[in-house]
């Protein structure tokens, strides 16, 4: 946990602390550790050879994946949304020994049918098939424990407690997790990285049913900007600035968009003054490599 100062936070009477995922480890990082944990066990048990996935060209999650097969000893494979292409994370997860194939776009959007793994299982007996971002009940289990981490490191930054807890949404697991962890104690927010409408809103009361719970204590926000993966001149300045400002590393698809969503609801009003707010840093920063320069570029815009 660290606290974060920013100029708009401390003008607004507000305190912000991150829990720093990012630092989890230097390959397998953020939250998709704490997703994936429960499917290794899963595939372990049922003793097969590993794992096989779905994700974009700069997937956190197949890169955490891949991490994980070629430290601890286990086959992986990735379905690829798109044409093939080279970018850092895909070099990644050729030289972490993962196989991959390239869906292209309309095979990717097939993977919602009731019958999509089934060629896959047939061509890969061995492996245990994963959502996309290690979405399920599954991985929303393992980031439950997140929260008593939190409640773990309130003394060392000197909370007695706080008001909300905050996490970015691309599948709602993460989220899903932490309403389970928190069990009504505090209210979450949940930061859509995806535009509404795109199943966050019904993936997230599915999976809190899975578990026999209530889907409540939670809200959403739409933080996605206009679209997943969409970064405009006011996020990329914002994110630039805030890092300059305070010394951690963001990300644009993600933990940037949420905590520029955090800055507008503060702006607007709609956080009290005196409020603790604890946020999940979820990690991703590798896929930032291939970003960079669009990055600076749509900031400059802004000066």
């Amino acid at each position: 946990m660290q606290p974060v100062h920013l100029g708009w936070l401390e003008r607004a009477g507000v305190e912000l602390a991150l829990l720093r995922l990012d630092q989890v480890d230097a390959l397998i990082c953020g939250n998709k550790w704490f997703k994936l944990a429960p499917y290794l066990k899963q595939a372990a048990d049922l003793g097969l050879d590993g794992v096989m996935s779905l994700g974009g060209a700069h997937s956190n999650h197949l890169h955490a994946l891949a991490a994980a097969g070629a430290r601890f000893g286990f086959r992986t494979v990735g379905l690829l949304r798109g044409e093939e292409q080279d970018n850092p994370t895909i070099a990644d997860l050729r030289q972490l020994g993962m196989q991959l194939h390239w869906l292209g776009y309309g095979g990717y959007r097939r993977r919602h049918e009731p019958d999509f793994w089934m060629p896959w299982r047939e061509r890969y007996p061995g492996l245990l098939p994963v959502g996309e971002g290690g979405g399920g009940l599954p991985g929303a289990r393992g980031c439950a424990p997140l929260v008593a981490q939190v409640r773990e490191q309130l003394a060392g930054i000197g909370w007695g407690d706080y008001q909300q807890l905050w996490v970015a949404c691309g599948t709602g697991t993460t989220l899903a997790g932490l309403v389970l962890g928190e069990s009504g104690a505090h209210p979450l927010v949940g930061a859509l990285a995806v535009p509404p409408g795109h199943g966050v809103e019904e993936q997230l009361p599915a999976l809190l049913a899975q578990a026999g719970v209530e889907a409540c204590g939670y809200r959403l926000i739409d933080a996605s900007r206009g679209g997943f993966a969409r970064i405009d001149p006011t996020l990329a300045r914002f994110i630039l600035d805030s890092e300059a400002e305070c010394g951690v590393p963001l990300e644009p698809l993600y933990t940037g968009k949420l905590l520029l969503a955090l800055h507008d609801e503060v702006a607007a009003g709609r956080v009290a003054r005196g409020s603790r707010i604890v946020a999940v840093h979820t990690g991703g920063l590798q896929g930032r490599r291939a970003m960079q320069e669009r990055l600076l570029a749509l900031a400059a815009q802004r000066e």
